[in-house]
């Protein structure tokens, strides 16, 4: 499913994937911003940080076992994501848009009329 969720991430109007920290993790950002961060822990679950408004992020960690708040990133506006056999691909894609959506609506205005002008 890693593969999968890369995929859908980088076809993202604007979407580029990069690895500033090194081979991990995959940091998938629009207009220079983060809103994936991909991990592939050795021996564990690949996991995922997607951005998340705080109200959202709390009901995800509420009701998921496989949401908890943000590795390494501020808690209250990130989510880890472990990717597992329990999860559908459908929520994480629909967290994806979530997090991509966020960062985009905080974009300045001559950015956004760019990425809608994308293909």
């Amino acid at each position: 499913m890693k593969n999968k969720i890369i995929e859908y991430c980088i076809k993202k109007k604007g979407a580029t994937k990069e690895y500033p920290f090194g081979f991990d993790p995959i940091v998938i950002k629009v207009a220079g911003k983060m809103f994936a961060l991909i991990f592939e822990d050795k021996g564990q679950n690949p996991y995922i940080n997607l951005k998340c408004d705080p109200l959202i992020a709390d009901n995800l960690r509420e009701q998921h076992d496989y949401v908890s708040p943000g590795y390494h990133m501020n808690k209250k506006h990130w989510n880890t994501i472990t990717i597992g056999s329990t999860l559908l691909e459908s929520d994480v894609f629909a967290m994806i848009d979530h997090s991509y959506d966020l960062v985009v609506q905080k974009l300045p205005k001559r950015l956004k009329a760019s990425l809608s002008e994308m293909k």
